[in-house]
């Protein structure tokens, strides 16, 4: 959901029209985001020159020989651009749950692009159902402390780190491990690969960039983040699975190996004890997949 909010008497539709315009060369997904909204609508997107962007915090360029900022409010801040008039506005759509995006035109607030990415349905089962099995979910996000604090009690999430820079999230993996932790690190993002990557373990959304796939160890085909639990507990039953037929397996073979040297079995006798063993493997196996079915929740 994007909602155009126009400041200093621009129109909504013109202010878009600039934002698309210095946005259409970024890779960020909230710059598809408003690029998309624009082409909705119309609006006739012009060419952008002399584009730069800051990665994680917004891009400059010149549309139409006027110079154009968008960007997180810090950043538009940092290019000299006076938000004190707009400040309490940002505060409410930021807290609110909005990431907000400001456009600046010729040194000048032209609008506030609200920017509301919604929590996936499964979001907040998900995480409960990690915290049951004794694991701590924390959020890593580029949004700013509002933001961030309201995304994180929707989901149910204690603790969150805010106005991550997209360089800055391998590090905050890193310093987890470093408190002794180790550390799941899940992204679908191509900011998210640095981290994917420094975590003992890399989940990716299936759905999600391609450099973030690559980067990971494990993919959730999908966008269900439920799979992430469920390939948790079918990680933890195909590993005890393995333990047991391995147990049987040396049990097994130890007993019937004992009784060959001693010449207590034939070796017609000691051919049938093998497959004997093998077969209780493979219904060892077999009766464990039949009690937990995989894909049962639907995947």
């Amino acid at each position: 959901m994007l909602e155009v909010v126009p400041l200093n008497g621009f129109d909504e539709d013109e202010a878009l029209r600039l934002a698309a315009a210095a946005e259409s060369a970024s890779e960020h997904p909230l710059a598809r985001v408003v690029v998309d909204a624009a082409e909705d609508r119309n609006l006739g997107v012009p060419p952008a020159q002399d584009f730069r962007a800051a990665p994680g915090m917004g891009v400059k360029a010149g549309v139409e020989g006027r110079p154009v900022a968008v960007g997180s409010p810090r950043f538009v801040e940092g290019e000299g651009v006076d938000l004190a008039p707009a400040r309490e506005r940002i505060q409410a759509l930021q807290a609110a749950g909005n990431t907000v995006v400001v456009l600046a035109v010729d040194g000048e607030p032209a609008a506030l692009v609200a920017l509301a990415d919604r929590v996936r349905e499964d979001a907040k089962e998900t995480v409960e159902r990690l915290k049951a099995v004794g694991l701590e979910p924390v959020m890593l996000t580029g949004d700013n402390d509002r933001t961030a604090r309201a995304v994180a009690g929707q989901v149910g999430i204690d603790e969150y780190r805010a106005e991550v820079l997209p360089q800055d999230k391998a590090k905050a993996v890193r310093d987890l491990q470093q408190q002794g932790h180790r550390v799941a690190m899940v992204g679908d993002g191509i900011n998210d690969a640095p981290a994917l990557m420094q975590a003992d373990l890399g989940i990716a959304i299936g759905a999600g960039a391609d450099i973030a796939v690559e980067a990971a160890d494990i993919v959730l085909v999908g966008g269900r983040l439920g799979t992430l639990v469920d390939a948790r507990e079918l990680a933890g039953r195909s590993y005890g699975l393995t333990v047991r037929n391995l147990g049987l397996a040396l049990a097994f073979n130890g007993v019937g190996v004992v009784a060959a040297i001693s010449g207590l079995v034939q070796p017609v006798w000691a051919m049938l004890a093998m497959a004997v063993s093998v077969s209780l493997v493979l219904a060892n196996s077999f009766a464990g997949r039949l009690s937990h079915p995989i894909g049962q929740a639907g995947d």
